[in-house]
């Protein structure tokens, strides 16, 4: 009876959640991820990770975030940031693509790479858009925001139209450059897309 009752406590405690391996989440981008311009604890990363503990989701971010990194760069890289195993990703790239006016139709090619080298290893991807800045004119902006539309359309991914969304042009919410959130914008944006990461960490489960 007590060699029973072990073997049934030991069953319970490798099934309960808390034995549970973390959620190794790669964060993916450019310096709208890796924190430019802020304390390390202000940072995207270091927020979405205080945030989702805080929601009782254990996660290990991984950091895959490199300021000034194009499109281009993400797909240079992908494979290197995956190389420590990665159970879901959030992929923010192409502002800076946008800021150089950078050919759309190659962007597409790179984003696309990279979001085929996740789906091959079956890595559940939250991807999150971008729209160009207007000194390039419409012409421009409507083929660069056409690619985030098209990719976004990609079965089993969770898509995220704009990443700024509701912090462009406030000011109390970004960094004296107007490019980049200050800590409470990327508080704000971690609240926004609290919702998404966390479908996204339900996918990771599921499986």
């Amino acid at each position: 009876m007590r060699k029973a009752a072990i073997v049934l406590g030991c069953l319970v405690f490798m099934l309960s959640p808390a034995s549970a391996a973390p959620v190794r989440l790669l964060v993916f981008g450019d310096s709208l991820v890796a924190g430019f311009g802020l304390p390390k604890s202000d940072g995207f990363e270091t927020q979405l990770a205080a945030a989702l503990k805080a929601r009782g989701h254990d996660v290990t971010i991984i950091d895959g975030g490199v300021s000034g990194d194009t499109s281009a760069g993400g797909r240079s890289r992908i494979d290197w940031a995956l190389g420590d195993g990665a159970d879901a990703a959030i992929v923010v790239l192409g502002a800076n693509d946008g800021l150089r006016g950078l050919d759309p139709g190659q962007m597409e090619t790179n984003l696309t790479a990279v979001l085929d080298t996740l789906a091959a290893r079956k890595i559940p991807t939250l991807f999150s858009g971008m729209y160009a800045p207007p000194n390039f004119g419409p012409e421009y902006g409507r083929a660069f925001r056409a690619v985030f539309d098209r990719l976004g359309k990609r079965p089993g991914l969770l898509y995220d139209p704009f990443f700024l969304e509701g912090l462009v042009l406030m000011p109390q919410y970004n960094q004296a450059d107007g490019l980049h959130p200050n800590a409470e914008g990327v508080r704000r944006n971690v609240a926004r897309l609290m919702p998404l990461v966390e479908k996204l960490l339900a996918l990771v489960r599921s499986e």
